[in-house]
């Protein structure tokens, strides 16, 4: 019983206490107004903010037929090796495995692995060592392919592959810590990549 009172009594001393803030809302919303009202006239003369699509020249439009060639740009850090030119078909060593580009091809983006990009130009085709890297194709049939290190085919030296696939396969062997093991293990996975590309 006495419970029950202190409960009922507990209730009926909150409610003023609740009455008392729904009275004070209108005088929030009167300072709220007032700031409604002096944020109108300062926005007016405020420029909207810029992003950086602002700057950006706008994408090439998507062509309505099939192209006939593929435009492709092949970039390092350091130097640009193809820019801008039109071949038949790309190659790249993808993370999930060789993935052929066509023109017309949809608009993907690829993480690439160690492996052999290869331009096919009518009969002709280059080839390159990359060693990681991403491809970036567009729906206008551009292929945007950055890497981080690449180098062609025929001016890889293969006794100095042989070696360090050796070197780093001994320091697989013998690390006793994570860094070291992975370290070695990054080593043999490229140089085995390199003699796949100069034997196969």
């Amino acid at each position: 019983m006495f419970r029950q009172a202190s409960r009922l009594l507990g209730r009926s001393s909150r409610l003023p206490r609740v009455r008392a803030m729904c009275t004070e809302v209108p005088a929030n919303s009167n300072k709220d107004s007032a700031f409604v009202e002096a944020w109108k006239k300062v926005s007016s003369t405020m420029e909207p903010p810029q992003t950086p699509s602002t700057y950006m020249e706008p994408r090439p439009p998507t062509p309505s037929s099939l192209p006939s060639k593929l435009t492709v740009n092949f970039v390092l850090p350091y130097s640009s090796q193809l820019s801008g030119k039109e071949v038949d078909m790309v190659m790249v060593p993808a993370t999930t495995g060789q993935m052929g580009v066509l023109p017309g091809h949809v608009p993907t983006i690829a993480e690439l692995k160690p492996g052999v990009l290869s331009v096919h130009e009518g009969s002709d085709v280059t080839k390159y060592f990359v060693s990681s890297g991403f491809a970036f194709i567009h729906a206008n049939s551009v292929a945007d392919i950055v890497a981080v290190e690449a180098v062609p085919i025929d001016q890889i030296d293969a006794s100095l592959v042989q070696k360090g696939l050796a070197e780093f396969t001994q320091k697989l062997s013998s690390s006793t810590t994570d860094l070291e093991k992975a370290e070695a293990q990054i080593g043999v996975d490229v140089h085995s990549a390199l003699n796949s590309a100069i034997t196969g």
